[in-house]
This record gives C-alpha cells, sequence and structure tokens, in this order.
C-alpha cells in the first residue's frame, strides 16, 4: 500500500513539474554515488612539504630532543669521573717555591747564621699511596658504575622519545582521517539539503524535512570544525617534538597496515623482566650503595703513603744557599707514613648504619619497581588486545554500514524511502568509519606503549 501511494504521489508531481522532478533525482543520484571521491587531507594541493615516514619522524626527534643531548653529556660526565678516580691509583708530584722575610737575622758566633732575613726554599716531592682501606678501588669500581646507569639512562631517554615520536605520528593521521570523514560528511549533508530544498520547492517534502537537512548540515559543519582544529594541534605537536616552529607545514605518511599481537602475557612480562633497563638501573643503585657501605668501612683500616722529598734553600731567590747559612743548603729523604684514627666518637659506625639504610632503601625500590613494571606491561597488553578486537568490530561495522546505505540509497531511488533516511544510513557509516581509524591508532599507540613497557625500542 505505501508503495502504491508514493507512485500515486510521484504521478501527480510529474504532471505538473516533471523537469524539476527529474534535476532532483540526477542530482540525489550524482550526490549518493560520487562523494567517496572527495580529496580528503594530505593531498597533494594542500601541501608540498615531503611526508615523513615513521622512521624519518623517530630519528628527527632523537636528533632534536634535548633531554637526551643531556643524557649524552651524562655519559661524558661521567667517563671523566671515572678517569678521576682512576687517577688515585698513580703517584702524585709537588712543587713549591717559597720566599720567607724576617725582622732580623739571628746568628750564633762561631756558627754562622741560623736565621737569615732572607729565605728562599724550593721543594719538590712525590707520593703514592700505597693502602687506604680499599677506598680508591672501591671509588674506582663506583665510577665504572656511575658510567654504566648514565649510559643506562641514555637508553631510557631514547626509548621515551621513540615513544613519543609514535604517539604524535599515530594521533596526527587518527586527526587527519577523522577530518576526511567529517569532510565527506560536510559534503553529502550540503548535497542533501541541496536535494531536500528541491523537494520542498515541488511539495514532495514537508517543511520539518527540509529544517532537519539544515540541522544536520549545521552539525556536520561544527564537526568538521572540531576535526580540522584536531589536526592542527596534533601538527603542532609534532613540531614541537621535533623543535620546529608549530606553525610549521609538516606532512606524514599514512599507516593503514597493522600487525597482529602474537605475545602473549606471560611472554611480555618475561620479556619486560629481562630488557627493562629500569630494572639495570635499579641494579647499578644497589651495587652503588653496596659500595657506599664497603667506603665507609675504609676509616677501619689505617692508611700508608709512601714519599720522597727534595728540598733546597738560601739567601738568595735561586735558593742555592748563602755565606755562612747554617743548615744544609739542600737535601732528600724517603719516608712511610701510616696513620689510623682510633677514636672519632662513633663517627665511622653511624656512617656504616647509614649507607646500610641507604642500601636497603634502593633493595625495596628496585623491587617495588619491579611490581610496577609488571603493572604497566598488563595494562598495556590489555589495552592492545582490547583495540585490536576492537578494529575486527569496526571493520564488520563498516561492511554493514556499506551494505545499510547501499539498501537506502536504492530505496530512495525508487521512492521508498525519504531522504532524511538517507542522510542516516550515511550518519551510520560515517560513524563506523570514525569508531574504525580510532580503533586502528589507538592499537598502533598501545603496542608502542607496550613496547616501551618491555623495554623494546621498536620503530615500526
Amino acid at each position: 500500500m505505501k508503495k502504491q501511494r508514493c507512485e500515486k504521489r510521484t504521478n501527480r508531481f510529474l504532471v505538473s513539474g516533471q523537469r524539476r522532478w527529474k534535476t532532483v533525482l540526477v542530482l540525489s543520484g550524482c550526490v549518493l554515488s560520487g562523494f567517496w571521491m572527495l580529496p580528503g587531507p594530505g593531498s597533494a594541493s594542500e601541501t608540498n612539504t615531503s611526508p615523513l615516514t615513521l622512521e624519518q619522524t623517530i630519528q628527527l626527534a632523537m636528533e632534536a630532543n634535548l633531554n637526551l643531548k643531556a643524557a649524552k653529556d651524562e655519559i661524558e660526565a661521567a667517563e671523566s669521573s671515572r678517569r678521576v678516580a682512576r687517577s688515585f691509583f698513580f703517584p702524585t708530584a709537588n712543587l713549591s717555591y717559597q720566599y720567607q722575610r724576617n725582622d732580623d737575622e739571628f746568628a750564633i758566633p762561631g756558627l754562622g747564621v741560623i736565621t737569615p732575613q732572607d729565605r728562599y726554599t724550593f721543594a719538590a716531592s712525590v707520593t703514592q699511596p700505597l693502602f687506604t682501606g680499599f677506598s680508591i678501588q672501591n671509588r674506582y669500581e663506583a665510577s665504572k658504575m656511575r658510567l654504566e646507569a648514565a649510559q643506562v639512562g641514555e637508553g631510557l631517554t631514547r626509548q621515551d622519545v621513540v615513544l613519543a615520536a609514535k604517539k604524535v605520528y599515530f594521533t596526527l593521521l587518527r586527526a587527519q582521517k577523522l577530518l576526511e570523514v567529517a569532510q565527506e560528511a560536510v559534503a553529502l549533508s550540503e548535497n542533501q539539503e541541496a536535494v531536500a530544498q528541491q523537494f520542498y520547492k515541488v511539495g514532495m517534502t514537508p517543511l520539518n524535512d527540509l529544517l532537519k537537512a539544515q540541522v544536520e548540515l549545521a552539525n556536520a559543519r561544527q564537526e568538521l570544525l572540531g576535526a580540522r582544529n584536531g589536526v592542527d594541534v596534533a601538527k603542532a605537536n609534532l613540531n614541537t617534538l621535533l623543535r620546529r616552529p608549530v606553525t610549521e607545514p609538516v606532512a606524514v605518511t599514512d599507516i593503514r597496515d597493522y600487525a597482529p599481537l602474537t605475545s602473549g602475557l606471560n611472554e611480555c612480562l618475561e620479556t619486560a623482566e629481562e630488557k627493562r633497563l629500569e630494572l639495570q638501573q635499579a641494579e647499578v643503585e644497589v651495587a652503588l650503595a653496596e659500595k657506599d657501605v664497603v667506603l665507609a668501612k675504609k676509616d677501619l683500616y689505617p692508611s700508608v703513603n709512601l714519599s720522597w722529598s727534595y728540598y733546597q734553600e738560601g739567601t738568595d731567590w735561586d735558593a742555592a744557599g748563602g755565606a755562612g747559612l747554617y743548615s744544609d743548603a739542600s737535601g732528600w729523604n724517603v719516608k712511610a707514613v701510616a696513620s689510623w684514627d682510633l677514636w672519632q666518637w662513633g663517627r665511622t659506625h653511624y656512617g656504616i648504619q647509614e649507607r646500610l639504610s641507604r642500601l636497603r632503601q634502593a633493595r625495596h625500590r628496585k623491587a617495588a619497581l619491579l611490581d610496577r613494571i609488571r603493572l604497566e606491561v598488563t595494562e598495556a597488553y590489555l589495552k592492545t588486545v582490547e583495540s585490536e578486537k576492537a578494529i575486527v568490530t569496526a571493520e564488520k561495522a563498516i561492511e554493514q554500514a556499506k551494505e545499510n546505505f547501499r539498501i537506502t540509497q536504492e530505496r530512495y531511488k525508487a521512492q521508498m524511502a525519504i531522504s532524511l533516511e538517507v542522510f542516516d544510513a550515511r550518519t551510520l557509516l560515517s560513524r563506523a568509519m570514525t569508531n574504525y581509524y580510532n580503533a586502528l591508532y589507538a592499537f598502533k599507540i598501545a603496542k608502542a606503549s607496550l613496547d616501551r613497557a618491555m623495554g623494546r625500542e621498536s620503530q615500526e
């Protein structure tokens, strides 16, 4: 019955406005069959800049990142500190030159000058530590550990930069895809509104259908503004990461394919415990704390130094001696000096206790870090699995939405559906496409976070 009523109404209006009716059908048919061919963002006309690949983006981010540069400077500083610690193994040499002016010359008859008024002294000495309570060896080993910690810190910074680059890269791709969907929705809404205008003019639809089409067009344009703003913000974030002006044109290469997650949760946890650099850093901190305990015990032992000294003195500037000078003009000596602090009011004891407490703290931090890493891996893994399932669901929804749109389009051509039903079908398709892109790039970001949680520096 509905189809018969539609046919009667169509014939009635064709008698009075056949040419106008044909125009509406042609216009609507062009809209429904050709809206997919609209150009989206990232086309050649949008920017002349060469699009960046993910690998290029990561490389540029590493070159520009200030934290990574600071980490490399920290490695150089730690290496210099190691060389300083190594220098304490070797003897030290000292030279000194002294001039002394007394108020008066002191002399004893028959013995000569005891204290000249002017005295010049030149001295040289070489000192070699023989035993320092194992402090030199332990300080050197601690400096090597600090160098290792600095190298681990540089690796951690690299992983953070890789993750940040992936996030801004995929966020920009997602924003561009959502902009394409919003542009297509606006284009269809504009043409659908024009069709509604024609239907209303020939009296085939009531005014409220036209008003609904106009409201939907306004909503689509509003969503388009938000999508454009999202692209601009994503580009600004990428430029900021690369330390470029925020308004500089930038383009990235699209990545639509994805590799499904094949690892299980237990495998991811094992990989994290093996490769997470934070755990290596925590182990170095524990080892350093143990070295500090040993260093605190150095005062329990005596220290022994061997030194050789040469001196030369005189009443002239070249310290060459003087007439009647009582003491020898030059001489040398070799001595071994052992010293041992026997009582310091518990200074050594409490120093050892302090460092033992620091050692326990370092071990507690390492255990807490391991728990936190396991939680991070679990959360990242579950998020990745969730996003991957969402991709499959969204793909099926797109197929269903496309079929629904095709059926609605055919019904519209046969006047079995109104224009807003076509618009609703297209809205469902736009929503399905939006959900797909959100799921796709959410999966890529979640996968990057999982790689970081497992301590892998993957650039895929």
